[in-house]
């Protein structure tokens, strides 16, 4: 009976009161038929590797991740939480908070895997208690905090209501009560000729004082220890079943208060609580992630959105490339990008392996995670607050589609454009690399001219370097080489005309493969 009620008032309980979500600051905005982004965007962008070690198994958080924001104020209302959250000393309380809450539970789902009535609800109990502690000391922590986010003042104003109210005080009460008698309970238990017999305590010596004492004198020293760890099984045999049944028939009262407390806090967890318990793991899981990063040195900052196509920042990285090469010690170059006037699509243009790749998921990037709220890899940056981020990479040719590659890219460019609108942001990268030049120029300069007179943002990354003068809303990006050694990538990816030809030439008379040394070697 007890375990039925309180498997509804678990920390999964997917209620949420309105006016009280640390997520969103208007209730309808939380909606579960919201459209999810396109799983293969995020795959090209490598932001599934970095959800995948947000989220690992938590479903909520996942789903949250595929669902950005399309409302300045509520991306606005995000960042306010997550800067009172960079603050150390909160972040720690909070984190204390939902370590005792994975704890409730966990001791919750215990309980369902239990079958001995009153183990299930002595479980419940213990459940009951550190909920009441987190609850109260969580309380504590939000007051001694001058917090500025309306989503954590919210929480705490109704946290403050919560624990001055009947309904928390009678279970901080009931529980202690409970606890408290059954702390009481001391009986004795005689087994002999296996008989055993269970009677209460009525103050029969301890002998196991007695024991110790006789056996220290055969005390040696240290020895070794021949322990050996043994899986705990929080189970009851039959045996141990039975004697608690007897004690709890010479304990009436006591378990029979266990018995009323089970029945009457079946849900004893408030909703608004379990969503915070829920929900802020949606901004502690990208801090936790991204403290590596930020102790390697690199920067991230909240991105000032807003609608105008002017988008800019500062010493940009690639978050799931910061991840494997600051676990593997290595360092990360940054780039800077800047839209002004009437510019909309950053062209980039340069060697292969030159970082243009990672430059265009870079800018991908930084616009979908400020659509979630999240702080970007950069030292300063204003974006586009986008509807959707699409993407068009190259992929691997498909024998099933019964298509070739350049009709395939073709077709994906098609519905691009299609569902595409001037709020959206593209990211095309080494797009027709499967036809000819001609070709690829023409089918460039085509789908340039749409995004332009669409009055989209995007980045197209490309081996047709006039592309990049074509109008003057494009602005050419250039993968930069080091000047010394033509063949030293630097990754640095600045503004600046396109200039295959010198990179050309300058290789050619690093290899002595100019015009002139040629001739010189063959001529005799």
């Amino acid at each position: 009976m007890a375990t039925q009620s309180t498997r509804t008032g678990t920390s999964n309980d997917p209620a949420v009161v309105p006016g009280r979500s640390i997520l969103f600051s208007r209730p309808d905005l939380h909606r579960d038929d919201q459209d999810e982004a396109d799983p293969r965007v995020l795959t090209d962008l490598n932001l599934d590797q970095v959800f995948a070690a947000m989220a690992g198994k938590d479903g909520h958080l996942r789903r949250l991740l595929l669902r950005p924001l399309h409302d300045i104020d509520e991306v606005r209302f995000r960042q306010e939480v997550m800067r009172d959250l960079e603050d150390p000393t909160l972040r720690g309380s909070v984190e204390g908070f939902c370590l005792r809450m994975r704890s409730v539970d966990a001791y919750l789902k215990h309980v369902a895997a239990l079958r001995h009535r009153y183990q299930r609800q002595g479980w419940f109990l213990d459940a009951a208690v550190v909920y009441c502690e987190a609850v109260a000391e969580l309380t504590l922590e939000l007051a001694r905090h001058r917090l500025a986010s309306r989503g954590l003042v919210g929480f705490r104003d109704h946290l403050d209501a919560y624990v001055a109210s009947d309904a928390f005080t009678d279970l901080v009460s009931e529980t202690k009560a409970v606890r408290d008698a059954l702390a009481d309970v001391r009986y004795t238990v005689h087994m002999k000729s296996g008989l055993v017999t269970v009677r209460s305590f009525e103050g029969e010596p301890d002998y196991s004082v007695d024991v110790e004492e006789t056996f220290a004198r055969f005390r040696q020293g240290a020895v070794k220890d021949y322990s050996v760890d043994i899986r705990t099984w929080t189970g009851m045999n039959h045996v141990e079943e039975r004697i608690l049944d007897l004690v709890a028939r010479n304990h009436p009262v006591a378990f029979s208060a266990l018995d009323d407390f089970c029945v009457g806090h079946g849900r004893f967890i408030d909703p608004s609580i379990a969503a915070f318990n829920r929900d802020v793991r949606f901004y502690l899981a990208y801090l936790e992630l991204t403290d590596p990063i930020r102790a390697a040195g690199l920067r991230f900052s909240h991105p000032e959105m807003s609608a105008s196509k002017e988008t800019s920042a500062s010493d940009a990285f690639d978050l799931a490339l910061a991840r494997k090469r600051v676990d593997g010690g290595s360092s990360v170059v940054t780039n800077d990008f800047a839209l002004e006037g009437r510019e909309r699509v950053l062209v980039v243009t340069g060697p292969n392996q030159g970082g243009k790749t990672t430059f265009a998921r870079t800018v991908g990037q930084l616009h979908y995670l400020a659509g979630l709220g999240y702080p970007v890899p950069g030292s300063r940056a204003c974006l586009l607050l986008p509807d959707r981020v699409f993407t068009h990479f190259e992929r691997e040719e498909r024998i099933e589609t019964l298509s070739g590659k350049l009709e395939d890219e073709l077709i994906r460019i098609r519905d691009i454009l299609r569902e595409a609108t001037g709020n959206s942001v593209l990211i095309m990268n080494e797009s027709f690399t499967s036809t000819t030049l001609e070709d690829a120029r023409f089918l460039g300069r085509e789908i340039l001219g749409r995004l332009i007179a669409m009055d989209l943002v995007g980045v197209y990354v490309t081996f047709v370097e006039e592309l990049a003068s074509i109008n003057e809303a494009i602005v050419s990006m250039v993968s930069v080489m080091d000047v010394d050694d033509p063949v030293t990538r630097t990754y640095r990816i600045e503004r600046r005309p396109a200039d295959g030809l010198a990179y050309a030439a300058a290789l050619a008379e690093k290899y002595g493969l100019t015009r002139a040394d040629v001739t010189r070697t063959v001529t005799p």
